[in-house]
């Protein structure tokens, strides 16, 4: 008996042991497998985050590899533009070891073009009765065209082509410019207008060939007088039909040799749906006619220019509404023309496209219209003339150039 208790009471401290040695594997096996889980469950989210920092790695290394290509690519095209036998490095502000100053260059060319001012030499050609003298008067808001300043004007219609040269000196915030503003009378009001464009034509080639003469001249002046044509404004019918002959014919030899901006004069006489399609046939007449009008798509030079000159485009030509009269709408004093039906708003772009034209005259393009006369229509006319085999340069300086259409002078100056 006693033996018996003996084993038992040796037996059962042994299976106690192994028992509990069973459930700490058990919980140790369940722990592992929880550990196991955990571990399973952070794997991906650390892969995840390894390779969004990769790709973040990789697309910073690639924008910086296109940086310096950019950089790399530029600086070849300026050495590309530098001479062969010099040296040339291209320095960015970083690089400076301080402040040099050469943005003041900017207000200095401002203070000397604020003093000396500028010209701007604009041209308006149509039949009679189509409101260029009043177009004018409101595109600078003042008396500026001929019918304005000439005392006891009287309206008649010139049995030929005869042009006129009004000038002004107008001031605005401190800003002198010499406006001269050369009509055309009687041009287009003949039964017979065969070659009515010959007298325009001539007259552009005249200040060209006189800004030549003094270019020249072996003592030349400080600044030379320019009288070159820098802008035409053509003036179309409101008829809503197609170009005419006579436009044709104008625009195509007048577009070689200045800048012409087709417009619709009196475009309230048409309504909006009339108005869009004429516009679009005018577009097509001038695109199968290879008629140049301003501003000229291979003039574009940067994508920048070439993205606001195509908005451009599409509005040519610009149908406008022109008048010199102020009317109250809205407790605001507007340029309109009051009808029975209501009033035509001239600077209101829901009701005629006078502002488009402005801003692309004087807020846009006006210095570029005056480069484009320089370096493109007067630069041709220069190499003309001097590579004809028959030229003799003496004679060129020393003759006189006396000029055909004669032009009538006024100069007053505008306070705006």
């Amino acid at each position: 008996m006693r033996t018996g208790t003996t084993a038992e009471c040796e037996t059962d401290p042994f299976t106690s042991m192994e028992d509990r040695g069973e459930r700490d594997a058990g919980i140790m096996t369940e722990n592992t497998k929880e550990e196991s889980k955990v571990e399973e469950t952070l794997q991906p989210a650390a892969a995840e985050t390894a390779d969004r920092l990769e790709a973040d790695a990789e697309t910073e290394k690639n924008q910086r590899q296109e940086d310096t290509e950019q950089m790399e690519a530029d600086l070849k095209v300026q050495l590309c533009e530098s001479l062969t036998d010099l040296q040339t490095g291209f320095i960015q502000g970083a690089d400076l070891f301080g402040y040099v100053g050469i943005e003041s260059v900017l207000d200095q060319m401002r203070r000397k073009t604020i003093k000396a001012g500028f010209e701007f030499n604009i041209m308006v050609v149509g039949q009679s009765g189509l409101g260029k003298s009043t177009l004018v008067n409101t595109l600078f808001k003042s008396k500026v065209s001929r019918k304005s300043c000439t005392a006891n004007y009287e309206e008649k219609i010139s049995k030929t082509v005869r042009l006129h040269a009004v000038s002004h000196v107008i001031e605005e915030k401190g800003v002198k410019m010499k406006l001269t503003v050369i009509d055309t009378p009687g041009f287009g009001d003949q039964i017979n207008n065969q070659n009515c464009w010959e007298p325009i034509e001539k007259y552009v080639n005249e200040q060209y060939e006189k800004y030549l003469r003094e270019e020249l001249n072996v003592n030349r002046k400080r600044r030379i007088p320019d009288s070159r044509v820098h802008c035409c404004i053509y003036f179309l019918p409101a008829s809503g039909h197609r170009l005419r002959p006579i436009d044709v014919e104008f625009m195509q030899r007048l577009g070689k040799i200045v800048s012409i901006v087709p417009v619709i004069a009196k475009a309230d006489t048409l309504t909006v749906e009339e108005r869009q399609e004429f516009k679009e046939r005018i577009r097509e007449d001038l695109e199968a006619n290879s008629i140049r009008v301003y501003p000229q798509r291979e003039l574009d030079e940067d994508p920048e220019d070439r993205l606001l000159n195509d908005r451009i485009r599409d509005s040519i030509p610009f149908a406008v509404v022109g008048t010199d009269k102020e009317h109250q709408v809205n407790g605001h004093k507007v340029l309109g023309r009051k009808t029975k039906w209501g009033i035509i708003e001239v600077e209101n772009v829901a009701h005629c496209e006078f502002a488009n034209l402005r801003d692309l005259l004087i807020r846009s393009h006006l210095q570029d219209l005056k480069d484009v006369a320089h370096n493109v229509h007067y630069e041709t006319y220069r190499v003309r003339r001097l590579n004809e085999s028959n030229m003799n340069l003496s004679d060129l300086v020393l003759s006189s150039w006396p000029l055909q259409n004669q032009t009538d002078k006024c100069e007053t100056e505008s306070q705006l």
